[in-house]
């Protein structure tokens, strides 16, 4: 096998929480990750000539060093002394910078790929080790599933899977920096913090609706003051049958979920019809895990 189709899946925060500022500038975090049934496509292959070489269906992606694809194949090659050259043909269709782990999911699904096709016998677990090298998202990219994440992200523990059900994606037309939120999140006494407790539970349970109304992400408290239009999806989504709508990540794109398809579908319309987000997806849960 010399080249392999990969997907590489987005994930929303069902909850996310930050405990504390750390001393080296990172942050504790409790999150709640969950793959969703939205995916970048990957076709990688192995070349005769040395190098990386990346080709994707945005212009405005780099395709260098300062990609994660990029990043994750030399992390690989330079591991496992690879000599052979590799390819990667990324179609895109994960919002970009929109707190879905679109770039972390590409990284991941660079790993497992060649470590398909060039045959490298690692466990999960090891290109999990591998992949927070590049990013605390990409080890849980590698997983997937539903997962409790603590420490910087890269501490997992697997949850059982959530309730199937609709899920409705809205990225307004506007970018925010990871970077900037953290440095402007105030923590103190005052602070309310996500239920993430109360959220296990309802896993735990298989409650869906309980999980929705648990739902909390204390970043927003950082990006709806200064961005508004994050608020105006969130609501047009809870006005439209979502059973709880929220920020995933450090945003800006926001996510419902729904009890049934079709008042998923007649929401879909309606944020279409609002022209509220830029792009606008109707997905669904994905549980399954890599073995």
């Amino acid at each position: 096998m010399d080249k392999i189709k990969v997907k590489a899946l987005a994930k929303i925060n069902l909850g996310l929480d930050v405990l504390r500022r750390r001393e080296d500038g990172y942050h504790e975090v409790r999150m709640i990750m969950q793959t969703i049934h939205l995916y970048d496509q990957l076709e990688i292959a192995k070349t005769r000539e040395s190098g990386i070489f990346i080709t994707t269906n945005l212009d405005f992606l780099p395709t260098n060093e300062n990609n994660l694809i990029y990043k994750a194949a030399k992390l690989l090659q330079d591991h496992c002394h690879i000599t052979d050259g590799v390819s990667v043909d990324l179609k895109k269709h994960i919002p970009v910078a929109a707190g879905m782990a679109g770039g972390s999911t590409d990284a991941a699904a660079v790993l497992y790929g060649m470590n398909e096709i060039f045959h490298l016998g690692l466990k999960r677990q090891e290109l999990m080790d591998l992949g927070v090298k590049i990013g605390a998202d990409v080890p849980y990219c590698l997983m997937r599933g539903t997962a409790l994440a603590e420490g910087i992200g890269e501490k997992l523990k697997s949850l059982p899977p959530v309730p199937k059900c609709p899920v409705l994606i809205a990225k307004p037309g506007i970018g925010i920096s990871t970077k900037y939120v953290y440095e402007n999140l105030k923590l103190d006494e005052n602070t309310i913090h996500p239920n993430i407790d109360a959220q296990l539970l309802a896993i735990r349970k298989g409650d869906l609706k309980e999980l929705a109304a648990n739902m909390g992400n204390l970043l927003e408290t950082v990006t709806i003051p200064e961005n508004p239009i994050i608020d105006e999806i969130k609501q047009c989504m809870m006005e439209n049958g979502a059973l709880n709508a929220m920020m995933s990540g450090s945003g800006p794109t926001v996510f419902g979920l729904f009890e049934d398809e079709k008042t998923a579908q007649a929401a879909y319309e309606k944020m279409c019809q609002t022209q509220l987000a830029k792009q606008v997806y109707l997905t669904s849960i994905y549980n399954n895990r890599r073995a």
